[in-house]
């Protein structure tokens, strides 16, 4: 997933819009409640040890503690930060909610923060949609998307929030791994414009190497999306040493070459500018000496890519 640093959420003014959808009375008391969203302080977010080590079907059991989703008020979330006006996670200027909690271990993570089970601050999908809402006149050419961590984790509470979401006719992306993919019901991927998909390898042992998890699991995903002709985003973090062997990326541009609905294939260099945060959790960054891919690299990668008949952002 993409990184979001806690240094870029600063508090918002909020914007005197119009709504409709929610009730208008019954929306302006629920804009009483809710807090101003900022990136919560990172002793609110350190996790300890064991917490951040866990194995990843632990993390998955753990989620089933969850709500099921019935009344959308009643779905809880866990909410890692949010960022009201992205430009790179979906078309247009997009509210993103990043959510928390993770089965991944990727190497180079940039929010470690969000692994583990789900923690942080917690709210409904009302008080969530409420809070968009207020952002409606700048999104108003882009939409919400939920990132996380792995917002699948939290299916439920996608699925209540992007149900709203769509009531209020905004547009909705889910950015995701896709290793949880079978915890995305059909009702949740019918409420969802939108699949941004980070496949981080092409070679299953490395894969489950450098994320701790299989891969099948997310090229299963992608399929059943492509099956449903759902509109996809491939993502592919390229990363020194890491993800850029020629073998890795032929597999992912192989693989997306045989799907039909993949509408851009987006190449993220590698950064890092979340290494921060390992060092104030007290975890090892692994990656300390990786450079940033050199743009003779990134141009390889790209070039493999059109090699497959598959042009790349």
């Amino acid at each position: 997933m993409r990184s979001q640093t806690v240094d870029s959420i600063t508090p918002r003014p909020m914007p005197n819009t119009s709504r409709r959808g929610l009730g208008r009375s019954r929306l302006e008391n629920m804009l009483l409640r809710t807090t101003e969203k900022r990136a919560m302080d990172f002793e609110d977010l350190k996790l300890n040890t064991a917490s951040v080590s866990a194995l990843p079907t632990t993390v998955i059991r753990r989620c089933k503690d969850l709500p099921s989703l019935g009344d959308s008020e009643q779905c809880h979330g866990h909410v890692h930060s949010v960022e009201t006006c992205g430009a790179v996670d979906g078309p247009g200027l997009r509210y993103v909610l990043f959510l928390s909690g993770c089965p991944l271990r990727c190497s180079y993570c940039h929010n470690p923060d969000a692994q583990g089970a789900p923690s942080g601050r917690i709210q409904t999908a009302e008080e969530t949609i409420a809070d968009v809402l207020r952002y409606r006149s700048f999104i108003r050419s882009g939409g919400l998307t939920i990132s996380g961590g792995e917002p699948l984790l939290q299916s439920h509470f996608v699925q209540a929030v992007f149900r709203l979401a769509k009531q209020e006719g905004i547009h909705t992306a889910l950015d995701t791994s896709g290793f949880l993919g079978e915890r995305a019901s059909d009702e949740l991927l019918g409420d969802t414009d939108l699949v941004l998909l980070d496949i981080k390898h092409g070679v299953p042992a490395e894969y489950k190497q450098i994320t701790g998890v299989c891969l099948e699991p997310t090229l299963n995903f992608a399929r059943r999306l492509d099956a449903m002709r759902k509109q996809m985003w491939i993502r592919y973090v390229l990363v020194p040493g890491l993800t850029d062997t020629m073998e890795s990326i032929r597999g992912v541009a192989s693989f997306v070459a045989s799907l039909q609905s993949v509408d851009r294939v987006e190449i993220l260099p590698f950064h890092k500018m979340g290494e921060c945060k390992y060092k104030h959790l007290g975890m090892v960054y692994s990656l300390h000496e990786t450079p940033e891919p050199t743009p003779a690299q990134v141009a390889r990668c790209r070039d493999i890519f059109m090699n497959h008949g598959i042009s790349t952002k």
